[in-house]
């Protein structure tokens, strides 16, 4: 039985201007994370900063919704925002508000607890490149399983090289690594692929790579494992939490320890991606499984 997971990162409010007008869904990435993998079965915790204002309200009744466990940080500007609009090739192109740039959490007697009871703790879109936020979070996880998205943003990261030393410093004592080709470019101006067995050489068990259209390669001790982008009915609306969707799926798996074969192993990253095509069939970064689309209240637990 597993003991949960504590996610910890980013919790914001995205704010979609596009051409039918401007709406709001709760989003982040380690937000989405944490939700997934309670969809997932998974009892979650989210550790992230959200203000005390309408924004952090309708975050935490979203949580309270799809029962996650928020453990809150102070929030002096108050709760993050997005604003998202779509680029020439449709991908989302973000723009961040002072809150999410200077995004900080820190770690009392309840959030440390939590970590310390935890199955896995992972972690997506962290601010790597303050050391302050580094120490911090080194100091509460102690002995923790990770599960580690570096997640970079363009709009939040001041320092690329700094955000490198901070994500490598927790690569070698991670159970799972997950990174995208975005990520690959942004940080390393490189191939994912390359970037894959770099983090298999710094120490990390188990390394996730996801190249969009060409699916995703999860390389372990126990092999190489790939699987394509899985076809599902209806078309592909919104690919924002396509990455957030794969973390959980396989963040949930190994929440009660590796698989014991290569077989669970190849399972886990094809279940991994029919999750993430049921996920990018509807907007938002709401997890979906292909068994959720027939879901008639899909809709409403989404925004």
């Amino acid at each position: 039985m597993s003991a949960g997971a504590v996610v910890i990162g980013d919790a914001l409010i995205d704010e979609i201007r596009d051409e039918h007008g401007v709406r709001e869904l709760v989003g982040g990435a380690a937000l989405n994370v944490a939700v997934g993998l309670r969809r997932l079965g998974i009892p979650t915790t989210l550790i992230a900063m959200v203000g005390d204002d309408e924004p952090g309200d309708h975050i935490r009744g979203y949580l309270a919704d799809h029962d996650v466990t928020l453990i809150q940080s102070e929030a002096p500007r108050g709760s993050s925002r997005a604003i998202v609009t779509r680029g020439p090739g449709g991908e989302p192109e973000y723009v961040f508000n002072e809150a999410a740039q200077r995004r900080s959490i820190r770690y009392g007697d309840e959030a440390r607890a939590a970590i310390a009871g935890a199955g896995i703790v992972a972690i997506s879109c962290f601010p790597f490149d303050v050391h302050e936020e580094v120490d911090a979070l080194v100091d509460a996880l102690g002995d923790a399983p990770l599960a580690v998205d570096p997640n970079p943003r363009a709009g939040m990261m001041s320092d690329r090289v700094r955000f490198i030393r901070g994500f490598e410093h927790l690569v070698g004592r991670s159970a799972l690594v997950k990174v995208g080709a975005d990520d690959a470019a942004l940080l390393y101006d490189g191939d994912v692929h390359t970037l894959r067995a770099r983090l298999r050489d710094l120490g990390a068990t188990a390394v996730l790579a996801t190249a969009g259209p060409d699916g995703a390669v999860l390389e372990t001790d126990a092999g190489t494992f790939t699987a394509p982008i899985s076809v599902l009915p209806g078309p592909i609306v919104d690919t924002v939490g396509a990455g957030d969707a794969t973390l959980a799926a396989i963040t949930a798996g190994l929440a009660a320890g590796e698989p014991e074969t290569a077989d669970g192993w190849q399972e886990l990253v094809e279940r991994a991606m029919l999750i993430a095509a049921a996920t990018v069939r509807a907007e938002g970064g709401l997890l979906r499984t292909p068994e959720s689309l027939a879901e008639a209240d899909r809709g409403v637990f989404g925004s």
